[in-house]
This record gives C-alpha cells, sequence and structure tokens, in this order.
C-alpha cells in the first residue's frame, strides 16, 4: 500500500480516530492536532505497517502521543467549552445531547490512565488484553483502572445517564 492506501485508511478511519483523539485530549482543537502529530509520524512507516493493523498502531500512537503531551503539560491552546467535532463525521451512538456533554465531561474529568482505558474499552470496544497491549500494562491494572473509572463515572454522571427508562441500569 502506498499514498493511496494511506489517504484511504485516513479518509475511512479518521473521524473515528479523531473521535478517540477527542475524548482522550477533551478538546476537539487539541484532538486535531494529536491525530495530525501521529499520522505524521506514521506516514513514513506505512508500507511497513499497512498489511497488519494500522487502526491498532494509530490507536496506541494516539494514547501514548497523548500520554507523552501530558507528562510534559503541553496545552497548546486553552480549551473553550466542549467543542464536539462534527456530528456526522463522528459515527455518533449518543441520541441525548445533554447526556452526551455530560459523559463527556465526566470522561475528561478522569486521571490519564483510567480515562485511556475508558476510551479504548467502552468507545473503541477493545478488549481487556487488547487494552493492556495498547498501553503496555497487564490485563489486571486495565480491569482495575476501569473499575476505578466506572466508579467515578456513576458518581459524576446525572442519574439518567446510570438507570435507563423502566429502572434498569445501562
Amino acid at each position: 500500500m502506498g499514498t493511496a492506501g494511506f489517504e484511504e485508511f485516513v479518509a475511512a478511519r479518521g473521524p473515528r480516530l479523531l473521535r478517540v483523539a477527542w475524548l482522550l485530549t477533551g478538546d476537539a482543537h487539541l484532538a486535531e492536532d494529536l491525530l495530525q502529530t501521529v499520522l505524521a509520524r506514521v506516514w513514513p512507516k506505512w508500507n511497513r505497517i499497512a498489511d497488519e493493523n494500522p487502526e491498532a498502531y494509530v490507536r496506541k500512537a494516539l494514547v501514548h502521543a497523548h500520554a507523552s503531551w501530558w507528562r510534559r503539560k503541553w496545552r497548546g491552546e486553552v480549551p473553550h467549552g466542549d467543542d464536539l467535532p462534527d456530528r456526522a463525521a463522528s459515527d455518533n451512538a449518543f441520541a441525548d445531547v445533554d447526556l452526551e456533554q455530560a459523559l463527556a465531561g465526566a470522561v475528561r474529568s478522569l486521571p490519564t490512565r483510567q480515562r485511556a482505558v475508558v476510551v479504548l474499552r467502552y468507545f473503541e470496544d477493545l478488549s481487556v488484553a487488547e487494552t493492556a497491549q495498547v498501553l503496555g500494562c497487564s490485563e489486571g491494572t486495565v480491569k482495575s483502572q476501569a473499575s476505578k473509572a466506572l466508579r467515578t463515572l456513576r458518581e459524576r454522571l446525572p442519574a439518567a445517564a446510570v438507570v435507563g427508562e423502566g429502572g434498569e441500569r445501562r
């Protein structure tokens, strides 16, 4: 796969990868910067990774680049409000905007490792093993971080996010 393959990959997977970046950063502009930075790093290696699982590779690179930015306290622009990526481009599964914004805010407030686990496990639907591989940690760490994150999210989210119609737990 050459240039055309990379362009096809970005066109097909870009919106989903941008959503991952946005969930990690909490800011649309920083998410775009993060994704562009990672794609620029991936491009020279494209021929080597294209035949394997390029989406997993880019997703892992997003998580690592975000952690690196966070460690260096790089923040670039100051976030202003809840700039959400375009709904049509985000393949968004949430219908209720208020609930979506509450969830996004709660996820952004999590510590970096817990946020990464939530994004990978519940938004990207990776298994515990796949999440552990992306984060470079044990499966036990993924499980404990997910448990702590979910406990925090249940405390911070409105009741509508935790209990659905008829009282069933979501």
